[in-house]
């Protein structure tokens, strides 16, 4: 598979400020096949150590803090000599191993020559804790479940490559966006976990990724009892389990009493953090006004959670993929969707969406885009613009105001039109 996050490992290659790197992530998302594949091509070498599998491994960094010295024990056990920037030194499961993060400030220090790269599963939860990691002396790079255009070179490559070549004011021809639309309903089912994604292209067997999106959500439950360290592995367990009725609602704001009956914000705050930090969840705030800048207008107590996977959620909804298919209005169509955009636009912005929602109404996504503020609805169909989105457009006068939809690209007075499958382009497209 291919993946974009390549580009940014060979910028961090290149670069002149370059510090050793550490990939945050939920498990499964393709960490170390990245790490192992960066090294592969870009690098006369790699070196591979796992910190769950070789525990005798811990005892280099707990006596040693001088990394010339550290270099010199890994080149002996790996059985090959470790040379600056043409070696690429891989640590995975990194949090299995405090003092090697702690190490990795000394190679900052005294040996940046050396080309190190880091990763763990729930390292964000670790990174969340300023005091457990080497603050400032590394830089971090979040790795996500694939992208849609990803997927496309996964499963389809010429379609991506026609993908690719769209420009904004572009007529897509329809031959075109009906194949599109196809993966994009095809994405919703399988979603961007490279297991899953990889068994389609194998066996095309929808009960296989159905099948492997079931063990993924037992092995993040397992995660949480294990690796939660002060935080109450009960409360994240019922905070996930709980995300499906949070987004069926018909706001989707998350309500504790909607996780327990009568629960308050400091009962489930923790738990809540964790699943952000891990990287499990994405967290969208309402604002209170749609003004740049955005985070100045936070409600921090009013917010969304949605699942890090498409995928994922389709499955934890239970929803049949005929529905998906087959069905134009099907229950649950709209936070799906939601959950996919939103997927889309990570990254694509300095700063991540928000929503806004008062007692006339709402709007989906807020963008904040240099100092212009987007207005985003959301459509899983066809459907026209809701009432609330129409009015704000009509008071506001936006430069630019978005409805993802499953109609063509185009621009119908104040609003563009993008078809969903194009919201990995967004930017790009404005």
């Amino acid at each position: 598979m291919k993946r974009n996050a390549i580009k940014d490992l060979i910028q961090w290659k290149k670069s002149a400020e370059r510090k050793p790197l550490v990939l945050k992530g939920a498990r499964q998302v393709g960490k170390t096949w990245l790490m192992k594949e960066f090294g592969k091509s870009y690098y006369d070498s790699y070196v591979y150590f796992n910190f769950d599998e070789e525990e005798e491994l811990k005892s280099i960094f707990e006596i040693n803090k001088n990394p010339h010295r550290i270099i010199e024990l890994l080149s002996m056990i790996s059985g090959e000599k470790i040379l600056p920037e043409k070696t690429l030194v891989i640590f995975d499961e990194i949090q299995e191993c405090p003092e090697a993060l702690n190490t990795l400030k000394y190679f900052k220090e005294k040996a940046n020559e050396y080309h190190v790269i880091a990763a763990g599963s729930l390292l964000g939860t670790l990174l969340a804790k300023p005091k457990s990691y080497p603050v400032g002396m590394v830089n971090l790079l979040d790795i996500h479940p694939l992208t849609f255009d990803e997927f496309l070179e996964a499963t389809e490559t010429p379609l991506r490559t026609y993908y690719d070549s769209i420009q904004k004011g572009q007529q897509i021809e329809e031959i075109f966006h009906n194949r599109f639309l196809e993966a994009y309903n095809y994405y919703l089912i399988i979603g961007g976990m490279p297991e899953c994604v990889s068994s389609w292209v194998k066996y095309k067997d929808p009960a296989k990724v159905a099948q492997i999106q079931k063990e993924l959500i037992e092995v993040y439950e397992n995660d949480f009892s294990k690796h939660n360290g002060k935080v109450n592995s009960g409360r994240i367990l019922m905070v996930f389990r709980s995300i499906v009725s949070q987004l069926a609602k018909s706001n989707e704001k998350f309500m504790y009493g909607a996780v327990r009956d009568g629960a308050r914000a400091r009962d489930f705050e923790e738990a809540i953090e964790w699943l952000v930090s891990a990287g499990m969840l994405n967290r969208i705030y309402n604002v209170s006004k749609m003004e740049h800048p955005l985070s100045a207008f936070d409600k921090l107590e009013q917010f969304k959670l949605f699942v890090f996977d498409t995928g994922l959620l389709k499955h934890m909804a239970g929803l049949d993929n005929s529905a998906i298919l087959l069905k134009n209005n099907y229950q649950f169509k709209g936070p799906l969707t939601e959950n996919y955009v939103l997927q889309q636009l990570h990254g694509q912005f300095e700063v991540e969406p928000r929503y806004y929602s008062d007692k006339s109404g709402e709007i989906d996504f807020v963008i904040q885009y240099g100092t212009d503020i987007i207005p985003v609805e959301t459509k899983g169909g066809d459907d026209k613009s809701a009432p609330s989105f129409k009015r704000y457009l009509a008071e506001k006068q936006p430069e630019y105001a978005i409805r993802f939809s499953k109609r063509g690209y185009l621009k119908n007075g104040l609003i563009t039109n993008i078809p969903l499958y194009l919201a990995r382009k967004t930017k790009e497209l404005l």
